[in-house]
């Protein structure tokens, strides 16, 4: 099921029952699960392993060096798990050397025209991402998120398990679980309730989310508190708090408290001044040759 026209490397691992299209290009680092279709011009390239049942549209590319000035040409990879979905042009980057050195994707995901994943990033399972959602590096993105069309995601943030985010939409802050962002600047302008129903929350579960969203980010929060905080400390107290609403209360937390510019996982950056001073250091210096 190899077209004559693709290139596949002999140090490339194929698995059974793979689907290869014409002028594909499959690298010599590159390990490919059962049942997986690479239809036209597709290229799989770097250490890059994907697990049984992905489809690659064409166009796609996925494993090649990320776009980050800070990288040095190391040994980097990207990691996919099984059954998602990349339509056309999509472009997922490996990982650098400055943070785990991968570029992580789950299972049962879709990603639609134009998306691309940038460096160190990571994305859960169940999630779709529309045409041409835009991930910076060291993006986390968490199970069955859902994004509109042409969104910009800030590197560094994280988007909460079933967080809807509307189309034309810039990310620059952390989404809290379950709740539905929109705008530019964005704001959270409600809770998925359709989200949560269509994966099988019951009413009692959705009942808390919505309570939860009216005393932390509704116009009528501020009768529980003045600050976010305050309203924060208000819902953790109450006896009812169940386990999604306690982990909405965590990571709220997390991103007030221990994060930077509302992104909790900035505080991992690894990186200096001086790993980006490097560049423009050599460019100075050729230009002046």
């Amino acid at each position: 099921m190899i077209h004559k026209g693709a290139y596949i490397d002999p140090k490339a691992e194929i698995g059974q029952n793979v689907s290869i299209g014409p002028n594909c290009y499959v690298g010599p680092g590159v390990v490919l699960g059962d049942n997986c279709v690479l239809r036209n011009n597709v290229t799989v390239t770097g250490n890059t392993t994907c697990g049984k049942g992905n489809e690659f549209f064409p166009g796609v590319v996925i494993g090649v060096p990320p776009q980050d000035l800070k990288y040095k040409g190391g040994e980097t990879r990207v990691e996919i798990g099984e059954d998602n979905i990349f339509r056309e042009n999509v472009t997922v980057h490996a990982g650098t050397e400055i943070s785990e050195q991968v570029t992580r994707i789950g299972s049962h995901n879709r990603f639609l025209v134009g998306t691309h994943i940038a460096h160190d990033v990571f994305i859960g399972n169940d999630c779709i991402l529309s045409n041409y959602v835009q991930l910076a590096g060291h993006v986390y993105i968490e199970d069955k998120v859902t994004m509109g069309g042409i969104i910009g995601v800030h590197h560094f943030t994280t988007l909460g398990k079933l967080s809807y985010i509307g189309g034309l939409t810039r990310v620059v802050a952390d989404v809290p679980p379950f709740m539905i962002v929109e705008g530019n600047p964005s704001r959270i302008r409600g809770f998925n309730e359709v989200g949560m129903r269509r994966w099988g929350y019951d009413q009692e579960q959705i009942k808390g989310v919505r309570d939860a969203y009216r005393i932390l980010f509704s116009p009528r929060g501020e009768e529980h508190g003045s600050s976010l905080v305050d309203r924060l400390m208000t819902l953790e107290k109450r006896p009812d708090v169940n386990g999604d609403v306690r982990y909405l209360c965590e990571s709220v937390r997390r991103s007030l408290q221990d994060g930077i510019f509302g992104r909790q996982r900035e505080v991992r950056r690894q990186d200096t001044d001086e790993d980006r001073r490097s560049y423009y250091k050599n460019n100075i210096s050729n230009k002046e040759d």
